[in-house]
């Protein structure tokens, strides 16, 4: 036992040099890997952008758009197919989140976002508004969202947004909706 315990303490010190030309390999390679990820992601969202070439521009922010009946400030996080929560909107800029300050007037909800482009849902288009609990890219606790349903280019949208102050979602589901039943009975009467 003595013998193997001098043959031992006579044995290599210290363990073996790293080889820095595997590991520069492996961070190399590894770089690569998640460079190409984020490729393929970026390529996927301008793919799924050129699928929905179909929908027309968005209506652009009128110079005067009339007297607010509601304001809101906070975040816009997306908009995507009508009662499909997932399908996210991406053509001309709807799949930006960003900042956002809501008006609405007589002709619509007025989105200006700094850092992406503005838009108006005409009161025409409007179909309804809800609280929920989330769109692609975010969920919230219930009622934590407020999705304005509206309809560009024959095709029925979700739009979802947050307020600063999440007690004001309640007031702008009245009002669009109240919105919506008066377009709706001033439009029956016409007939």
């Amino acid at each position: 036992m003595t013998s193997a315990l001098i043959n031992l303490a006579d044995g290599p010190k210290s363990q073996a040099v790293t080889d820095w030309a595997a590991r520069i390999g492996w961070v190399v390679g590894l770089l690569l890997f998640v460079a190409l990820c984020y490729w393929l992601m970026r390529e996927g969202w301008k793919w799924r952008g050129t699928l929905q070439g179909d929908l027309p521009e968005l209506p652009a922010v009128p110079g005067a758009p009339g007297e607010p009946e509601l304001r809101m400030s906070g975040r816009y996080h997306g908009s995507t197919t009508a009662g499909q929560w997932l399908d996210r909107i991406v053509a001309h800029g709807l799949g930006t989140r960003s900042r956002a300050e809501l008006t609405l007037t007589e002709q619509g909800v007025t989105v200006v976002r700094p850092g992406a482009a503005d838009f108006l849902i005409p009161a025409t288009a409007l179909r309804g508004a809800r609280l929920d609990k989330g769109i692609a890219g975010k969920v919230l606790t219930e009622g934590g969202l407020l999705v304005i349903t509206w309809e560009h280019g024959g095709k029925a949208l979700d739009s979802g947004f947050r307020s600063d102050r999440v007690a004001e979602h309640a007031a702008w589901v009245e009002a669009i909706s109240t919105a919506i039943s008066t377009k709706n009975s001033t439009t029956e009467g016409a007939r």
